[in-house]
C-alpha cells in the first residue's frame, strides 16, 4: 500500500521519549541501570494523516505531567519536510523495579522532570 504501518507510530513516540530524557541528561539506558524502568501504562493515538515509506518524519515530543509514580508524554508527528501533521499522541508511563513492583521515581530524578515541564 505505500504507507507505514500504523504501529509504527508508536515506535517513533518511544524514540521521542527517549531522545527526550536524554536531552535532560539522563539516557534511558542509565535510568535502567539504576534501577527504574519505565513501562507504558497506557497509549493513545489520533491518526490525521498517512505517513508513506521513505518520508522524512519529525516527532516533537514534550512532558506534560510527572507524578510520584508516573509520567505522561505527547507527542506530535509530522512530516518533516512539509510540516504535514500525521499524528496526535499521549502516553502515560509507570515506574517499576525490575521485579516489576510499582515504585516512585528517585527524588533527584523527579525534580529534574519537574523542572523540565515548568
Amino acid at each position: 500500500m505505500g504507507v507505514v504501518h500504523h504501529s509504527n507510530y508508536l515506535i517513533w513516540c518511544e524514540v521521542g521519549r527517549t531522545d527526550y530524557l536524554r536531552a535532560l541528561g539522563r539516557s534511558y539506558a542509565e535510568m535502567e541501570r539504576d534501577g527504574v524502568i519505565l513501562a507504558v501504562a497506557e497509549a493513545s493515538l489520533r491518526y490525521q494523516a498517512s505517513a508513506h515509506y521513505d518520508d522524512p518524519i519529525r516527532v516533537a515530543t514534550t512532558l506534560s505531567d510527572v507524578k510520584s509514580r508516573t509520567l505522561t508524554f505527547d507527542y506530535v508527528i509530522t512530516h518533516a519536510a512539509s510540516g504535514t501533521p500525521l499524528a496526535t499522541a499521549r502516553t502515560t508511563l509507570v515506574s517499576i523495579d525490575r521485579s516489576g513492583r510499582v515504585i516512585a521515581l528517585p527524588p533527584t530524578l523527579r525534580a529534574r522532570l519537574c523542572e523540565a515541564i515548568r
